[in-house]
């Protein structure tokens, strides 16, 4: 599988160069869908993980635009695994190159990021440590299978038409992240979710978080009640919910203790 991932640190790193002397805490995001490019981009916030230590990753997988419409076209609609297998390929090329390690990765996205985040939570979940999901669309099944939604038509062509064609049904529930919750160890999760999104309704990550409840999950639903799919209005609400998941992410890889002065 082909992937490619672009690294950062506390000082400008690039893939190719040496990783670290011993593994270090990694944030790695992906998205992959729509065929949207995730470039890396400078991010004042994420100096904050910066600062203690912690190396953040972007992974361009299958579904994203990032290396052509051929990059796309591999990951939608019934070649959608090659999203979160891309994304798992990603995680262990950066563990096998001493990068990082499993207790010392965590995986980010949100909605169609999200249910990567479900998927490869479901695949792979002795790989990483913790998995933040935001606005998860991890109920995709059920919501592709409601017309009366009023995105769910258009939303036929990136995932297929499972209502009228049995062969996507079947792939689609093969993936979906809430129908495939096994009873297995999962890394530690965070599913932030909004009151008023009208995208991913926020019965989807509630549903999850149940099922994994279920299966003994360490998982934490946190709910903006007054937000949309994009989260709080306002640089200051905004900057609370960053802020809220850099400290969850910290926590789970031992670094929120870390003097950044030092």
């Amino acid at each position: 599988t082909t992937t490619s991932a672009t690294t950062t640190s506390a000082r400008e790193t690039d893939a190719h160069e040496a990783a670290p002397v011993e593994p270090a805490p990694l944030v790695l995001y992906g998205y992959g869908s729509y065929e949207m490019s995730m470039d890396p981009y400078f991010s004042v916030s994420r100096l904050s993980l910066l600062d203690r230590g912690v190396v953040f990753a972007i992974a361009h997988v299958r579904g994203g635009g990032e290396m052509g419409r051929h990059w796309y076209d591999q990951g939608k609609t019934t070649t959608k695994k090659n999203t979160f297998t891309d994304f798992i390929a990603a995680g262990r090329h950066l563990v096998a190159e001493g990068w990082t390690s499993p207790d010392r990765l965590v995986a980010t996205g949100g909605s169609a990021g999200g249910l990567l985040m479900g998927a490869v939570t479901n695949m792979a979940p002795d790989l990483f440590a913790g998995v933040s999901a935001h606005v998860p669309f991890v109920d995709a099944l059920t919501s592709i299978l409601m017309p009366e939604l009023p995105l769910t038509v258009i939303e036929w062509e990136e995932w297929g038409d499972p209502l009228h064609d049995q062969d996507v049904y079947e792939y689609m529930r093969s993936y979906s992240p809430y129908e495939n919750v096994a009873e297995v160890v999962h890394p530690k999760i965070l599913a932030v979710t909004s009151l008023n999104d009208t995208r991913v309704l926020y019965v989807e990550p509630a549903k999850w978080v149940a099922r994994l409840r279920e299966v003994g999950a360490d998982v934490l639903l946190k709910t903006e009640m007054v937000a949309g799919h994009g989260g709080a209005s306002g640089r200051y609400d905004s900057w609370k919910e960053t802020a809220f998941d850099f400290a969850w992410i910290l926590d789970v890889l031992g670094r929120s203790d870390v003097d950044i002065d030092a």
